[in-house]
């Protein structure tokens, strides 16, 4: 039963609660009327739940509803002419007379070989022929042009700066202090150990010629060993010719007239490269 039973409300069912209406005795539903129809969008989303989307394969197809395997026309079979046509070799024999074009193969001399008079008693292994390294000068920096100057980064004058004036058939730097200005004399020197700077000078009048590898090639003496040679001795220094001499002042004359005329080159050459702890050398302009 309704609580507070029907008093009030009879007669007056639109003042009844909400929550009352449409409700039996018992608390269950009322039928109110037919049913609607479901709508066509209800519809859809209905079949979109119950089907699934297939995927065919290329060779099959529906048809009236069904998955059927397609059925294409059977090949012609092609005989040895129309297969020769169709490839176009017949055009290849056609330039060269109706036959294939053949290469003709180099004769190679046979050498005479004889037999050697004796065997080894073990076979001795023989190294295959490969082939020989060809040893050749490594390429010059872009930044490296004859009258740079250079920074020396190793060796007995590292800190030095010095004057590139060509490279030598073995792919070293011939440089010079010059001599007379900070002490380097003419040498060689890698590449890789120096650091090219943005400073120049002239170096057209300079003969750099007679300079190449042999010119820096130590002749080294015979040592015969002897009773007395067991014991370590102090080698001695073999002077530096006169020629050698001539030559690093043929040089530095021609470059120190050529410093002298750029203001504050010749202190340049003289200083001598360091770095402290503040100095950033990546964001350096030499």
């Amino acid at each position: 039963e309704w609580p507070n039973s029907q008093e009030g409300h009879e007669g007056n069912s639109e003042s009844m609660p909400a929550s009352q209406k449409g409700l039996t005795p018992k608390g269950t539903k009322c039928d109110v009327g037919p049913k609607k129809k479901a709508g066509a969008r209800a519809v859809k989303r209905a079949n979109k739940k119950t089907t699934k989307h297939t995927v065919l394969h290329r060779a099959k197809a529906i048809v009236n509803g069904q998955i059927v395997k397609k059925v294409h026309a059977p090949s012609v079979p092609a005989g040895r002419s129309a297969s020769f046509k169709r490839g176009g070799s017949w055009a290849v024999k056609a330039k060269n007379g109706g036959k294939w074009p053949t290469h003709a193969k180099k004769a190679v001399e046979k050498k005479e070989t004889k037999a050697p008079r004796y065997y080894p008693a073990e076979d001795i292994p023989k190294p295959f022929d490969r082939r020989k390294n060809v040893n050749k000068s490594a390429k010059l920096r872009s930044s490296i042009t004859p009258g740079t100057v250079l920074i020396l980064l190793t060796g007995r004058f590292m800190g030095k700066r010095v004057v590139f004036l060509k490279q030598l058939e073995s792919g070293l730097l011939l440089v010079t202090g010059p001599f007379k200005v900070n002490g380097v004399p003419l040498r060689r020197i890698n590449q890789a150990y120096v650091i090219a700077t943005s400073t120049k000078v002239p170096v057209d009048g300079v003969n750099v010629s007679k300079f190449d590898d042999a010119y820096f090639a130590k002749i080294k003496a015979k040592k015969t060993k002897t009773a007395d040679g067991f014991f370590a001795t102090e080698e001695k220094k073999e002077p530096l010719s006169d020629a050698r001499k001539a030559d690093q002042k043929a040089v530095d004359s021609v470059l120190i007239a050529a410093i002298k005329k750029t203001e504050f080159l010749l202190p340049y050459l003289r200083s001598h490269f360091t770095l402290t702890n503040s100095d950033k050398p990546h964001e350096l302009k030499f």
